[in-house]
């Protein structure tokens, strides 16, 4: 396919809070304009402390179809820790 799939994961509820505060699928969009040419669907995973986005129309393709020597997407995992957001002194 040609969506990258991205999970986050905070390490309390506290900063779970934070990224679902955050971490928007609008703010996910804008963050990688230079490859996801689709929406950003965003899905909570509470019980997780987790968020899971789907980044449609990113990978030039698909596996198959693309030259990016990234074809599967994996780099955007870390692109999103490269996201800056506003985080409270004490989380940090």
């Amino acid at each position: 396919g040609d969506a990258s799939n991205v999970g986050l994961i905070a390490d309390s509820a506290a900063l779970y809070e934070v990224i679902r505060r955050e971490v928007t699928a609008e703010r996910v969009r804008a963050h990688f304009r230079e490859v996801c040419r689709g929406e950003v669907e965003r899905f909570e995973v509470p019980n997780l402390k987790a968020l899971n986005f789907l980044l449609h129309d990113s990978l030039g393709g698909g596996g198959t179809a693309s030259l990016l020597t990234d074809a599967q997407g994996k780099t955007h995992g870390q692109g999103m820790l490269e996201m800056e957001i506003e985080v409270p002194g004490e989380l940090l």
